[in-house]
């Protein structure tokens, strides 16, 4: 901010604003002390567990022996990253991570915007909050128990599913080892699990809109849907904007246990992502520095994704991320 003399026939002197003392800012930072003290568990997680362990990343470029640890491993470059490309199933691993990917972007991410425009259309109090309980539940199983309730639904001997088919005098499927049921199976589960949960933010979103916009808005004969697209959406597109470039910054990163826990050797072809490759190639036989150099590999994807997603955010007139 700059001062401007206010003397008429003058041309306006402009003065730079003097910044803070030490002692003034220190009066302000023992002010919000609390604030602070709430944000330093944040803080700490974000350094012990994100930023100190990228250390580490320096044994992707290395032979990385446990015994002679970082500083005594020989260096060896660009050496793993060469490995990962020359791999003759890295294009089908790969080619399958973007496949669920795509998947959870065109299936899973809408869902939670719909259910979050339908719970605030609910206008009976009971009933929308145990809609809600009811929907954020799944969240708080994991994803053995996901996939065991699955198990037991869809398996050949007595699962309920296969029995109706059964009933209604069509063939068994077997979901479990068939290729083509992996994937719809995978994101049946996602939206099963996450869905509701992730309703909250979009919610929350929804609760800042002034109520005053919807009244004007049946003034003027708007109904419910057109209250929804001129009103509701536009007021959240900042909020699905954000979250869409953050999911799509994981485009690599689906998650080892869920794939995993679906993986047998009948679905590897369409089953096998980056994350499993990690645990099976890399970690299970010891190669220590070739699974860093993956898990290198995909942070660095991630972060172009993110950044080239959030530029071409704000060319469209969106805040972005950053």
């Amino acid at each position: 901010m700059q001062e401007v003399s206010a003397q008429p026939g003058v041309v306006p002197e402009l003065k730079p604003k003097s910044y803070k003392s030490s002692s003034e800012l220190k009066k302000r930072l023992w002010r919000n002390k609390l604030l602070y003290v709430m944000l330093l568990p944040g803080v700490l997680y974000f350094v012990i567990f994100k930023y100190l362990p990228m250390y580490g990343l320096i044994i992707s470029f290395q032979d990385y022996k446990p015994y002679q640890g970082i500083t005594g491993s020989e260096w060896v470059g660009m050496e793993h990253f060469q490995r990962l490309f020359r791999e003759p199933d890295f294009l089908n691993i790969l080619g399958n991570t973007l496949i669920l990917f795509g998947m959870n972007i065109l299936f899973y991410f809408p869902i939670p915007i719909i259910l979050a425009l339908m719970l605030n259309e609910l206008r009976g109090t009971f009933f929308k909050r145990t809609f809600q309980t009811l929907i954020y539940l799944p969240h708080f199983m994991s994803w053995v128990i996901v996939v065991s309730i699955s198990f037991v639904m869809t398996t050949m001997d007595g699962g309920i599913i296969n029995e109706l088919l059964s009933y209604f005098g069509f063939e068994k499927i077997n979901f479990l080892l068939s290729p083509g049921w992996f994937r719809p199976m995978y994101i049946i589960q996602i939206i099963w699990r996450e869905a509701g949960w992730g309703t909250i933010i979009y919610l929350a979103s929804i609760a800042a809109i002034d109520p005053g916009l919807y009244e004007a808005a049946r003034m003027d004969g708007a109904g419910r849907l057109r209250q929804i697209w001129h009103i509701t959406l536009p007021a959240i597109r900042g909020v699905i904007v954000t979250l869409l470039i953050l999911k799509i910054g994981s485009v690599l990163d689906l998650g080892f246990e869920h794939v995993y826990l679906l993986l047998n050797s009948m679905n590897r072809e369409v089953a096998e992502i980056i994350d499993t490759y990690v645990y099976t190639a890399g970690l299970r036989q010891g190669h220590f520095s070739y699974s860093t150099a993956i898990g290198f590999f995909k942070s660095i994807i991630g972060l172009i994704m993110v950044m080239s997603v959030n530029k071409l955010s704000k060319k469209m007139g969106e805040e972005g991320v950053y």
